[in-house]
């Protein structure tokens, strides 16, 4: 309970060596139960869902009916396996039940464990106002100061004041779950604070600080051996190598990792909206069997967004309409403006019912915040794609658009620029859309890959 887990499975079988031979009554049941149940929260801590359940279901046999406090923890370790099988409503189940009987006996560790699985489930059907509340519950109890286990709480709220697009707070809580989570002997609860701390350097438009977050967490979970990291780190360094103009790389990474949505963000990045559609399809289908609302939503955007580029707009609007009945009641942000522009056309261009009218003002209004990555330009978007890559510039770039076209390439933002450059954010603005008009490009990433391809990098 206080972190230091290395020690724990010697011990463990230096018990089970002494209850070797020993008559299998009522008292030697019940610790074996016991050792089963310290294994499977072991096991939580590397999140392998298979011997979580079967150390859950092995204590739950042995233990004694009157041995609450374990019986507790072992129902709150079966929940958390159901849990990252996907079987949501099982994990619930047992959630509850552990709840019920830790509060009745007044064992906290339990009832926060149990209360953070919860939690972590009403995030997932996006019932985020709920989730909040179950994290600021966690912290409540934890004290202060607060026992490590709190990370996961700032995590939860972190992530959900995020989607809110409440940059500040998400980051106050990012921090606050990075700093508890070093209390871990060994712990992946750092990683995933930092991949989210990436996800809001990103969202500010700091792309390079972003990217060394990143690189950090892959060199700390490849050496940790925190493999279960892995694929969330590379969902993040997607967009990151999107924002460089790295199409290349970002398409290597989400196939390598299996990472549709991730794949569909890539095509869309290329213009190949049929392939696109292709890896989507599958992800709605099967997020709305499993009822996987969080990832539904992300995977619908997508969909509306590629359905719209490719000339389907009654098709956008409609899918659109769903995933905003999905989104609104939760209060999503982030998962509409982090797609980007395509889903701010996606956005302006679709019909939706009268009763959602007054999000989509809250979400256009979100995307008006954002630092633009993309000028208004006069030429069409048809018209910049005809653009070969290689093709000669009609007019050459000044020294000055130059040095910020590779303050751009190292994924400054335009505030960042104008930071370095001493110059008003409005006056990089304006020699952005001089530099795009330049490069017939309509947004950074093609800047990028064409100024490449020039040899102005």
């Amino acid at each position: 309970m206080t972190g230091r887990l290395s020690s724990v499975e010697q011990k463990l079988q230096a018990a089970e060596q002494a209850l070797h031979g020993a008559v299998l009554d009522e008292k030697t049941r019940d610790l074996i139960g016991h050792i089963a149940s310290i294994r499977a929260t072991l096991a939580v801590s590397k999140h392998q869902a298979g011997p979580i359940a079967a150390e859950s279901r092995r204590a739950l046999e042995y233990l004694h009916p009157d041995n609450l406090p374990v019986r507790a923890a072992a129902a709150w370790t079966l929940g958390y396996a159901y849990q990252l099988q996907g079987e949501r409503g099982l994990a619930g189940a047992a959630y509850n039940e552990a709840l019920s009987v830790s509060k009745r006996i007044g064992h906290v560790m339990i009832t926060i464990m149990a209360t953070l699985g919860q939690g972590n489930i009403q995030e997932a059907e996006n019932r985020l106002p709920a989730a909040a509340g179950s994290y600021l519950q966690v912290l409540e109890w934890a004290g202060d100061p607060p026992l490590p286990v709190a990370c996961e709480a700032h995590l939860g709220l972190a992530r959900i004041y995020y989607e809110w697009n409440e940059w500040d707070t998400a980051m106050m809580h990012g921090q606050q779950s990075i700093l508890l989570a070093g209390q871990f002997e060994d712990s992946d609860r750092g990683v995933a604070g930092k991949v989210l701390l990436a996800k809001l350097k990103l969202a500010r438009g700091a792309v390079s600080e972003a990217a060394a977050i990143l690189e950090q967490a892959d060199d700390s979970a490849r050496q940790r051996q925190y493999w279960t990291q892995i694929p969330h780190i590379a969902a993040v360094q997607v967009p990151v190598m999107l924002h460089q103009g790295n199409l290349e790389a970002a398409a290597i990474l989400a196939e390598q990792h299996g990472l549709p949505l991730s794949q569909a963000k890539v095509n869309l990045a290329l213009g190949d909206t049929a392939a696109a559609l292709a890896v989507l399809e599958p992800v709605l289908r099967q997020t709305a069997v499993k009822g996987r609302q969080d990832e539904r939503l992300k995977g619908m955007i997508l969909y509306a967004a590629a359905l719209y580029k490719c000339g389907d707009k009654s098709g956008a609007a409609h899918t659109l309409a769903d995933a905003m009945r999905i989104a609104e009641p939760g209060g999503c942000i982030r998962s509409f403006v982090d797609e980007g522009p395509e889903a701010e056309r996606l956005l302006r261009g679709s019909e939706v019912p009268g009763e959602m009218l007054d999000y989509r003002r809250k979400l256009l209004a979100a995307f008006a915040a954002e630092t633009p990555e993309t000028p208004p330009s006069s030429q069409t978007g048809a018209s910049r794609h005809q653009v070969r890559p290689d093709q000669p510039l009609f007019e050459k770039l000044s020294r000055r658009e130059l040095e910020i076209l590779q303050l751009i390439a190292q994924g400054l933002s335009n505030r960042e620029i104008g930071d370095r450059m001493f110059l008003a954010l409005s006056t990089v603005k304006g020699y952005n859309r001089n530099i795009f008009d330049k490069l017939q490009v309509s947004r950074r990433t093609e800047a990028i890959a064409r100024a490449r391809m020039l040899g102005l990098l």
